[in-house]
This record gives C-alpha cells, structure tokens and sequence, in this order.
C-alpha cells in the first residue's frame, strides 16, 4: 500500500469538472484507490463516490492505492492535485 496527504488548492474543490479528471486518471490503474476525508474513506474510482465528498478548497485529503501499479497511480495523483486539476 503507498499513501500520499494532499490538500486540495484549486480554487472551487473537487467539484464536477475536476472529480471528473480524477476519477478518470485513476480508473487508468489497476490498483484499488481510496480516499479518507475526515476519518471516512471513499472509493477514489467512482465519480458520484468522489462528488459525495464535498471538497472544498483547503480540504486535506489521504489517497490511498494498493496494487500492482500503486505507486505510478500515486505519483500520478500527486501531479494531477499539485497542477490544481488544470484550473
């Protein structure tokens, strides 16, 4: 298992548009990929999953993946929230 703590800068979350480039970044791994907000973990490769978060900007996050592939999936997370989504 390879985990990373981020926290979400683009300025309106995790809303639609970037749940969206997440979910789709990660369904590109095999590995399962969670994520914990506030104690409660949500499945990182499904978009209404993802949305049920309600991440607002500032909101820190773990992401966690396990599998084969976890840490080019991880490192890929890592690039996508530091890049804020594209926004």
């Amino acid at each position: 298992m390879t985990k990373i703590d981020v926290v979400i800068n683009n300025k309106s979350g995790l809303h639609a548009r970037p749940a969206s480039l997440f979910v789709k970044e990660v369904n590109q791994y095999k590995s399962d990929i969670t994520v914990i907000k506030e104690g409660q973990s949500y499945n990182g490769k499904s978009i209404m999953s993802v949305l049920s978060m309600g991440i607002p900007q500032g909101q820190h996050v773990t992401i966690m993946a396990e599998g084969e592939d976890e840490k080019e999936a991880i490192e890929a997370i890592k690039k996508l929230v530091d890049n804020n989504f594209g926004e």
